[in-house]
């Protein structure tokens, strides 16, 4: 470790914590903003956050706090992991507090409802003079804060921003791949999570592998295409921010908007099945902007017009498998080099 930064991580949920914990193995002073006190007091005094990471043991160091304006005191890099929805209140909350030239990395891998912006949009729009940047990959939460092996991307047109996050962050357990396309990183992150209900409602079905297979090859096609129409580049789809995250959401139990699909396989309501959750999966919002976008655009989705078509407009499965076996017949692969 070359500098040492003070840090706080906005948002106490289970990926929250996890960066924390990394940032406080790495010898850095970091504090975990936590909207509920009680919680900030188990991190604090008990070393653990048994409502997202139950069974895992944070490091001694990690100081949680219940105060925004404590939290982010003289710190030079504040992550945003909250979800979508309490982006843009959070980040207005945020704007008076940080200094100019703050580096804000946001985490939050969705999309704002009202305006159908990305985190990094959002931030930008209430931030003012800081430097941002995105970080995406196949990041379960459980396992990074139990120290599993793993790699991530941060993405930034601020190079000083990408090469402190590796700093900050790159340890034996965690390897931090730099890029420069965050639209791309930003959106992957977002898209997958769809793809990750329609993986885990096969699942409950009993599909084959070979049906699980095609689906996640499918679901990347299909988010590539939607992303590039949006000005992304195809090969970002390619790397840790988009197979790589897609594959670990889509196969998963960890993955929350996995447990949504599997649920909704079996017959339950999608309602009971988020309120259950106790967490945010942020698919559910996705799925109805992905699918309000694609139909402006005019962009090929089958596969969020068929899980939109079940969860939405009361469709039965098997009528959505047909419809997309016999539909159109497209390319496999849409941005091959000719």
């Amino acid at each position: 470790m070359t500098d040492k930064h003070k840090v706080a991580i906005v948002g106490g949920g289970s990926f929250g914590t996890a960066i924390a914990n990394i940032v406080a193995d790495k010898g850095h002073d970091v504090c975990l903003w936590m909207r509920n006190a009680e919680r900030a007091d188990e991190v604090n005094t008990q070393h653990c956050n048994s409502a997202y990471l139950p069974g895992i043991a944070l490091n001694p160091s990690l100081r949680a706090s219940a105060d925004l304006a404590d939290a982010v005191d003289g710190c030079d890099v504040v992550f945003v992991a909250v979800p979508s929805k309490s982006c843009r209140e959070v980040a207005r909350q945020l704007a008076p507090l940080l200094a100019a030239g703050t580096m804000i990395v946001s985490t939050t891998k969705g999309m704002e409802a009202e305006t159908n912006k990305l985190m990094s949009q959002v931030l930008g729009e209430e931030l003012g003079d800081v430097s941002i940047g995105v970080m995406s990959g196949p990041n379960l939460a459980k396992e990074l804060a139990a120290r599993e092996i793993t790699g991530t991307v941060i993405a930034s047109e601020d190079d000083s921003l990408t090469r402190c996050i590796q700093d900050l962050l790159q340890c034996a357990y965690f390897r931090v791949y730099a890029g420069s396309d965050v639209y791309g990183v930003e959106l992957a992150g977002a898209l997958k999570n769809v793809y990750a209900i329609v993986a885990g409602l096969a699942a409950a079905l009993g599909v084959g592998h070979n049906t699980i297979s095609m689906l996640i090859t499918r679901s990347l096609a299909e988010m590539s295409r939607y992303a590039v129409r949006e000005g992304a580049d195809p090969l970002t789809f390619l790397g840790l921010a988009g197979v790589g995250d897609l594959f670990v959401t889509c196969t998963s139990p960890l993955s929350r908007n996995y447990r949504v699909g599997f649920e909704l396989g079996k017959g339950r309501d999608l309602n009971e099945v988020v309120a259950e959750l106790g967490q945010v999966a942020e698919g559910v919002n996705t799925l109805k902007l992905l699918k309000q976008q694609s139909e402006v655009l005019d962009i090929y989705m089958p596969l969020v017009n068929g899980l939109y078509g079940i969860i939405y407009e009361g469709k039965t499965v098997s009528d959505v498998i047909g419809g997309m076996m016999w539909a159109e017949q497209n390319r496999d692969v849409e941005f091959a080099v000719r």
